[in-house]
């Protein structure tokens, strides 16, 4: 049984509980942010953090009373659930005054809702995914404008990855005005030559703590980044292309509605992009 935790407490998970009027039930009125576990160590932990600071700002939310504790408290975590290799999820939501409406609690009397629990996945970064490499169909982007917010607004998200389940893959693209925004848990890449190709930061992509490091690391190995738009059909006869998050680190993809990509199998600079993410990733971990 794992020890969870919630609002300043550590609880086995059969007794953990949040109000029916908590705010992130009701109306998706919360963030999160989903943090690796390799070696017993966190990973890009804090650029999780910046970036939890930023969508809690950006929504107007106020940061949970335990804001300042939370690597000691994903460090607890780890210990007591015994994780090796594996995955914190926190969300902050802006809690329950009590009832429900749709005008914002008063945060001088409400507290946001803190919780945290940890997933055990042993061999996370040895998927045998990364060997074979994803599949990937296409779908319509009828997301909200403020994809740049970590929210757990995921219901479109989730629909995406059962369209491509029923469609024989595993992963959907999203494509908005002719153009690939990202995947549903992920960013989206193309490979041509040595050059990566990227949809550039805005409102309209989930601005990747993974993304951010993997292109940092690739302009280190002289590999030319190009942040752009492109379009599925640019994709399909693309080298390679691949997705970054930092639950699938580095993940290759090889088809795109159907059509094989480059030679169907993953490519060399995925792999060494992969390589490279985790050698680096794990001796910045803590």
């Amino acid at each position: 049984m794992r020890t969870v935790y919630v609002n300043g407490q550590y609880l086995p998970e059969t007794e953990a509980r949040v109000s029916v009027f908590d705010r992130g039930f009701l109306m998706a009125d919360g963030v999160y942010e989903v943090t690796s576990v390799l070696g017993g160590k966190l990973i890009d932990f804090g650029g999780h953090l910046a970036r939890l600071e930023r969508s809690l700002s950006e929504l107007d939310m106020k940061k949970p009373a335990a804001f300042d504790d939370l690597l000691d408290i994903h460090r607890e975590l780890v210990r007591v659930n015994e994780i090796e290799d594996g995955l914190i999820y926190l969300q902050v939501t802006r809690g329950s005054d009590g009832d429900r409406d749709f005008v914002f609690p008063d945060p001088e009397t409400t507290e946001p809702t803190l919780v945290l629990f940890t997933q055990s996945k042993p061999g996370l970064a040895d998927s045998p995914v990364a060997k074979t490499g994803l599949r990937i169909v296409s779908i319509e982007d009828i997301r909200w404008g403020r994809r740049d917010i970590k929210t757990v607004q995921l219901l479109y998200p989730s629909m995406g990855k059962m369209m491509a389940k029923k469609a024989g893959c595993d992963d959907a693209w999203m494509v908005e005005d002719g153009f690939v925004t990202e995947g549903t848990s992920n960013n989206a890449y193309i490979v041509k030559g040595n050059k990566i190709i990227t949809r550039a930061l805005s409102s309209d992509i989930l601005h990747g703590i993974t993304r951010a490091a993997v292109l940092r690391f690739a302009r280190e190995a002289q590999m030319e980044v190009e942040e752009r738009n492109f379009t599925i059909d640019e994709a399909k006869t693309a080298d390679e292309a691949f997705v970054t998050s930092a639950s699938a680190f580095v993940m290759p993809v090889v088809e795109i509605d159907g059509a094989s990509v480059g030679d169907g199998t993953p490519g060399r600079n995925v792999a060494r992009l992969r390589e490279i993410y985790l050698e680096e990733s794990l001796k910045a971990a803590v």
